[in-house]
């Protein structure tokens, strides 16, 4: 994550929310249910056809690393068995899985807030939606109280005294419930999923560059300068940084809203990449899917995955910090080993004269 330098002065600006106010975070919500995509993917997710079969077998691995950064700014949590982790308050009887990451900005307090609550701002301080039948319904209900956790993280923030209102971060997080795989993401983290070795983006990232973000924040009455918002913030979505937004129940450029994606997994899914923007500043999904394919082929380890990922973006000059998850669904087809390859020699035809010439030179005449 990239602040604008010509702004630190401004970072003792604090300010604080003292009463929250929760049919305010419905009316916030509300706003943004029109989204387009909302009806199209919780439609596409309840189809029944050939993944209804499909259960995946979890499993994962991540890697962080400072990079060329004074400070590590990035968190992560990779949880694979979620229903053992939460114990009562979410217990279905389908695989469950969980992970974040999270790109702090103005300081790594933010970022560390928001992980070590991640439990009780995602899944314990609201009525997260009980598994029975998985259908449209239920999935609209979990994506509404996604969406709401989202924004009650964004206010704890400005209620939590230990975070500067200059401090920020962006968040991306990944929910397994059985086949069924759901995205939110709020700044410019990336999921991209692998399908049959393809690259399939998950997310957007929110950025002054991104045509619908650079349009919603002139409407709202912001402005971009130099790729930065309002001349300071490298994203237009993030929690905290509350001396950029405007009072609750007043619309704001930089917003916490995030967008949210739902597929259905199926047997040619075969792993999500998770990262924060110093992976992706330096390699596109596709050769990052690519990357982490042949890997799985060579080795099967999803930890060394990740491990390689953030090292090839340290190959490449990337210039933050470097946070990867990868997120196995199945085990990959291994690459069946190739014999060598037997040194073949080009024959050469030579003319009548070039023959006497040669044969003369052998027999030293």
């Amino acid at each position: 994550m990239i602040v604008s330098s010509n702004m630190g002065a401004e970072a003792d600006i604090i300010f604080r929310h003292q009463v929250v106010d929760v049919m305010s975070i419905s009316t916030q919500v509300s706003r943004f249910d029109s989204v387009a995509a909302c009806a199209e993917t919780i439609g596409d997710a309840v189809i029944e056809s050939s993944v209804v079969k499909f259960v995946p077998r979890i499993r994962s691995g991540s890697c962080a690393n400072i990079g060329p950064r004074r400070s590590m700014e990035d968190e992560h949590i990779r949880i694979d068995d979620l229903s053992s982790h939460l114990g009562s308050i979410f217990n279905p009887s389908i695989p469950t899985a969980f992970y974040a990451v999270f790109d702090g900005h103005g300081g790594v307090d933010a970022a560390a807030y928001i992980k070590s609550n991640a439990t009780r701002l995602f899944f314990e301080d609201f009525d997260f939606p009980q598994v029975s039948d998985i259908d449209a319904v239920f999935l609209k209900e979990l994506e509404d109280s996604h969406r709401k956790a989202f924004l009650l993280a964004d206010l704890a923030l400005a209620a939590e005294s230990s975070v500067s209102s200059s401090c920020g971060t962006t968040v991306l997080t990944a929910l397994v419930l059985g086949r069924h795989l759901l995205v939110a993401n709020a700044g410019d983290c990336r999921a991209v999923l692998c399908r049959k070795g393809t690259a399939v983006e998950m997310s957007h990232d929110h950025r002054p560059s991104y045509l619908p973000e650079r349009k919603r924040v002139e409407e709202l009455g912001g402005f971009i300068d130099d790729g930065y918002l309002n001349g300071y913030l490298s994203v237009t979505r993030a929690l905290g940084d509350w001396d950029m937004k405007f009072p609750l129940g007043s619309a704001s450029p930089l917003i916490a809203e995030p967008d949210v994606r739902q597929i259905v997994l199926s047997e040619d899914d075969e792993f999500l990449i998770i990262g924060c923007d110093g992976i992706w500043d330096v390699m596109s999904s596709q050769f990052a899917v690519s990357l982490v394919r042949r890997a799985l082929r060579r080795h099967d380890n999803p930890e060394e995955c990740a491990k390689e990922l953030v090292n090839e973006a340290s190959r490449l000059n990337s210039s933050d910090n470097l946070t990867a998850i990868v997120i196995c669904f199945s085990s990959p087809a291994r690459v069946e080993s190739c014999p060598p390859h037997r040194r073949r020699f080009r024959s050469c035809n030579l003319s009548e004269e070039a023959r006497n010439k040669l044969k003369s030179l052998l027999e030293g005449n």
